[in-house]
């Protein structure tokens, strides 16, 4: 009865990590940028005293659904929205550099560029930084930013900086709990010019609702399965003790 009990004990703690990575992306089918996450399940060897006879299942994040998400038009000034592959690298709160495709861009009181999170925008140089007043922003198609200067027609744009966009190998990413990505390597990437950019727009998610909600249910079924074969075992060995008492 044991190997009964342990194949359910262990499969329905899979089921609730599975339930948990499945229910983060639905929480996030509104977040701007968003990439879901992708569960796999494999089987580990159990290693102990004796003979390594028992197998249990794994289920882990294996990493994101880089999937470009739709494209939802704002037209407000600072929306920045990558086209294709590509992301915006930001200066974390460890100050370390990350990156996230999130184009949802404030400005702070002192001029610089953040996300919602407040992780502010890298160029060329450190953060970006646009001069107080400002007014008239354009962010180009290659993440240059055109501002018009104090006391110029409105016609008159003058370059102020650049937003610092790379192209990461997206197997090499990984996801921290801030939400920003980084290099496994932990090296920093280099500026990738070929990235383009449309002002005025943000990227959606590219969670499916319908999907994710069509795999709770499954996954929630499956841990109810778990949780009889667990109920099984127990009459099982309740029936045998009680035979065993008889004589």
């Amino acid at each position: 009865m044991d190997k009964m009990l342990y194949i359910a004990m262990s499969g329905a703690k899979q089921n609730m990590r599975s339930l948990a990575i499945n229910a983060n992306n639905l929480a996030n089918a509104k977040t701007t940028g968003f990439k879901a996450d992708l569960a796999q399940a494999r089987s580990m060897q159990a290693f102990g005293e004796g003979l390594p006879t028992r197998v249990f299942s794994m289920t882990e994040k294996a990493s994101q659904n880089f999937d470009s998400g739709g494209l939802l038009t704002t037209g407000r000034d600072l929306d920045i929205a990558i086209q294709g592959h590509g992301m915006i690298a930001v200066q974390a709160r460890d100050g370390g550099e990350a990156y996230t495709r999130d184009g949802h861009l404030t400005m702070t009181d002192e001029g610089f560029l953040q996300t919602p999170n407040g992780d502010l925008v890298l160029g060329d140089a450190g953060p970006v930084s646009l001069p107080l007043p400002v007014n008239n922003i354009q962010i180009t198609k290659d993440g240059t930013i055109m501002v018009q200067p104090a006391g110029a027609p409105s016609n008159i744009q003058e370059e102020v900086g650049k937003i610092k966009l790379v192209n990461p190998e997206t197997r090499t990413l990984v996801r921290g709990n801030d939400g920003l990505f980084r290099g496994g390597n932990g090296n920093n990437e280099d500026a990738d010019v070929s990235i383009v950019v449309q002002s005025g727009m943000l990227e959606s998610s590219n969670v499916n609702p319908v999907s994710e909600m069509t795999e709770m249910i499954s996954i929630q079924r499956q841990f109810e399965m778990q949780l009889k074969l667990m109920k099984t075992a127990e009459e099982i060995d309740s029936a045998s003790a009680s035979l065993l008492r008889a004589f």
